[in-house]
Order: structure tokens, then C-alpha cells, then sequence
């Protein structure tokens, strides 16, 4: 399920991880609300977040399922700032894997520390090893989440997953349209669920305003390219 912006739910035969869930208490306006509430949502083995900005590190969410959730995951800064929350957030190592129940996730490299440059946010300086992606082996498929990265050369060389939640924000800090392309037509069987586009209210920032229909013509086996609404169901 696709949960709005950055964020995912995975269920493997009754298994339930979310990725860089956002259900409540963004700070801009938003264009498509959560498919859910924090106070509807379920039980949920773990929770893998890819890094500190808050449409993936939603400190509300993450808090307002302590009570229902088994584990968090995330690179040791996230995780050490989880651990301000009162979260029990685990850190790991980029290309360390761990598992949730009978899930193998491996974090991949990220590189998406923008921060370094902003007067705001440049307090502290900001190191590749604080983003990362997620490669997800269940017990049937694979799937993958680059992360908010620029595209990068071992981006390129993976293995072919089944599935990429795709983000194709035509943004500097993010993949770029044309690396987007290049992407997605270096793993040409792999399906492609868009992320990251239509939910925020926000016209002038590029992050968040990527058009699925540009897509098209542009990637191999465009039937790979899926629109789903937020809290639509896929099935691999």
C-alpha cells in the first residue's frame, strides 16, 4: 500500500512493516489526506525510517504507535533522535541486514544530505550514512526503496527487484527525472509504484510535484507503471 509522499505498508502473509509512515501532523497543507489515522492503524511488526526529514521521520506517527508497534528501524542518527522520543529505535550500518519476523531488509546507500547547506537546518553536519534506502526480501518477492537520493552509480547495479517504490521528483536532491528514467529502464521488469507526488500542497517545490503521465513514452514497458491512489492495495 502505497501510504501517501514517501511513505509504504508491506504485508507478508500477515507481517506488517511500514516505511517512512506519515499519518498525521505534517506541517504543510496537504492535497490528499493519510488513508489512515494513527488510532486506526493496527498492529505493525517494525517500522523503517529512511531519514530524519519530517515527511519520512514523522515523530508523531512513530509516537503515536509505540503501543502497537514492535520495532524501529533506521541509520543511527534517525534512530538516536527516535531514542528522544522515548522510541526503542535500533540503528544500523548501511548494507547491514536485519529481519522482522520472516522479512530480510539490507538499509542501501542514500545521498540526500541537503541540510549541509541550509542556514536552518546546518547545525549539525549531516553524513551520507544518515539516509539510506530499504531492499525488502519477503517470502516471495523483492522489493526496493532507492530513498530521497540523488541517483547513484550503484543505484545501477542491483539486482533486479520485482518492485521499486519510485520516486521521480525532478529535483537535484532527489533522483531527477532523467535519472529517474535511467532507473527504471536499467531494471526493465521490475514494477514501479510512483511515491513521493501529489499529496502536498506545495506548487513551487519540485520534491513534490512530479507527474506520472511524463513517464510515459519515457520508460520501457510502460504497463510497469503504476498510479495508485494513497491506501490502494497492490498485490505482487
Amino acid at each position: 500500500y502505497w501510504l501517501g509522499g514517501g511513505g509504504a505498508m508491506i504485508n507478508d502473509c500477515g507481517t506488517i512493516v511500514m516505511i517512512d509512515p506519515l499519518l498525521e501532523g505534517f506541517d504543510m497543507p496537504l492535497l490528499r489526506e493519510a488513508p489512515m489515522k494513527i488510532k486506526d492503524a493496527g498492529h505493525v511488526d517494525g517500522i523503517l525510517i529512511t531519514h530524519i526529514d519530517n515527511d519520512h521521520f514523522s515523530r508523531m506517527t512513530c509516537s503515536g504507535l509505540k503501543d502497537r508497534c514492535d520495532s524501529y528501524h533506521a541509520p543511527h542518527y534517525v534512530a538516536s533522535e527516535m531514542v528522544k522520543e522515548g522510541l526503542d529505535g535500533t540503528g544500523h550500518d548501511i548494507y547491514e541486514t536485519f529481519s522482522i519476523e520472516n522479512i530480510d531488509i539490507t538499509l542501501t546507500k542514500a545521498v540526500h544530505n541537503w541540510q549541509n547547506g541550509s542556514s536552518k537546518w546546518g547545525f549539525r553536519e549531516r553524513k551520507i550514512e544518515d539516509y539510506c534506502g530499504y531492499w525488502i526480501e519477503t517470502q516471495g518477492k523483492t522489493i526496493w526503496l532507492p530513498g530521497d537520493s540523488k541517483l547513484i552509480e550503484e543505484h545501477l547495479t542491483m539486482e533486479e527487484p520485482d518492485v521499486i517504490l519510485f520516486d521521480f521528483a525532478d529535483n537535484d536532491w532527489h533522483i531527477t527525472f532523467d535519472g529517474a528514467v535511467k532507473l527504471a529502464n536499467t531494471y526493465p521488469n521490475a514494477d514501479l509504484i510512483c511515491i513521493h507526488w501529489g499529496c502536498v500542497d506545495a506548487p513551487n517545490m519540485s520534491p513534490f510535484n512530479a507527474n506520472p503521465e511524463d513517464l510515459l513514452g519515457k520508460v520501457v514497458i510502460p504497463s510497469r507503471i503504476k498510479v495508485l491512489a494513497p491506501g490502494e492495495k497492490y498485490i505482487l
